[in-house]
């Protein structure tokens, strides 16, 4: 993928398949009677932070409802009419100082990057949200509103969401938060309480499909629809995908556990040797996510007794099948969490990235008579 097409929420004017999200904050916008803060929670990939930051443009440009934006040919206030959109031109100089993170009135909270080991930190500590109460008190840089989003919220730990806790007791006049959640359940109840929740629905195969062709132009039809199959519903893990080799990952895993019950001993190692070299390292981490969703999609949906749709083909369906009524549901849920855990032993570099994969598999293989 070229870095034209490149994807950041900062710097994306359009937002695709969250219309009606997008109606409900232009309501609560219009009516004068903003909530001061949103819960905008989904699956990761699916657009959150697009909206986000399409709403915090939107906000920093307009500001206040009814407020004009300037004066008519003959010296009067041109007379103010709804806004229809959120949508807000990448040549105005509100995109553009957003996209450049360099608006006095937008305050944005994400995990930080540790560059000893090269990789985010697991969680938003609270010396990244200290500083948002101090912000949201102050007058606006430009009058108008002030804005905070962080991404994502579910990722703080428990004293940096206590610190955005007491800025939502006390919210400040024409200020508002904007809250990600992959999984809101990993947020404090009283923080949930506290805020409107937005939920966005997955993207369709249609829509993933489109994009696909869009942003990454060198990959075939046939290809952005097992993507898309892949990602259900996430465009940002379609795109992870395609740039990692998934669909290539995702036949060399299928191969493998054809072997089932009797792994191919000669192909794990050959695999794992793949896994071990270097430059791998999201290569692996790729194979440890196809396979902790092949086994969570087998779990959930084979324990229902599902024989069609699991795969993205018949004869993944029948695989999947086979393994199910030759397992133990109990057991696979066991082998789900102990490859989570080996995986990401790997990679903070605790455990040889080929060990992980080949305990892995062996466990997998323990669980299917």
């Amino acid at each position: 993928m070229s870095d034209d097409h490149k994807l950041e929420p900062k710097t994306t004017p359009d937002l695709i398949g969250h219309s009606e999200a997008e109606q409900t904050l232009l309501e609560s916008y219009n009516s004068g009677r903003m909530h001061h803060a949103w819960l905008i929670t989904g699956p990761r990939g699916i657009g959150k932070a697009t909206l986000a930051y399409r709403f915090a443009r939107f906000l920093l440009k307009h500001g206040k409802p009814g407020e004009d934006d300037g004066d008519s040919l003959f010296g009067e206030a041109l007379p103010a009419s709804d806004p229809e959109t959120l949508y807000v031109n990448p040549d105005d100089p509100v995109f553009r100082r957003i996209a450049a993170g360099g608006h006095a009135d937008l305050m944005t909270i994400e995990r930080e990057f540790d560059e000893k080991k090269n990789r985010f930190k697991g969680q938003i500590g609270v010396d990244r949200v200290r500083g948002v109460g101090a912000f949201l008190g102050k007058t606006s840089a430009e009058g108008g509103w002030r804005v905070v989003v962080i991404d994502a919220a579910d990722e703080m730990n428990r004293n940096s969401a206590n610190a955005v806790l007491k800025v939502l007791e006390e919210p400040p006049a024409q200020a508002v938060l904007l809250l990600l959640a992959h999984n809101p359940g990993r947020l404090l109840p009283t923080i949930r309480s506290r805020c409107r929740t937005l939920n966005l629905n997955s993207l369709s195969d249609e829509i993933i499909t489109d994009l696909m062709a869009k942003h990454a132009p060198d990959s075939s039809a046939e290809e952005a629809l097992g993507l898309a199959k892949l990602a259900e519903g996430s465009f940002g893990r379609a795109l992870s995908l395609y740039e990692e080799g998934g669909l290539e990952l995702h036949q060399e895993l299928l191969k493998l556990l054809s072997t089932l019950p009797q792994l191919d001993v000669e192909a794990l190692h050959k695999l794992g040797d793949k896994m071990a070299r270097a430059g791998a390292d999201e290569a692996f981490r790729t194979l440890g996510d196809l396979l902790r969703w092949w086994l969570g999609r087998l779990i959930s949906q084979g324990a229902r007794a599902k024989t069609s749709g699991l795969g993205l083909s018949e004869t993944e369906d029948a695989l999947m099948v086979r393994i199910a009524q030759n397992s133990d549901v109990t057991q696979l849920m066991d082998v789900w969490r102990k490859i989570g855990d080996l995986f990401d032993q790997a990679q903070s570099g605790n455990l040889d990235r080929k060990q992980a994969l080949l305990n892995s598999f062996l466990a997998l293989e323990g669980a299917v008579k």
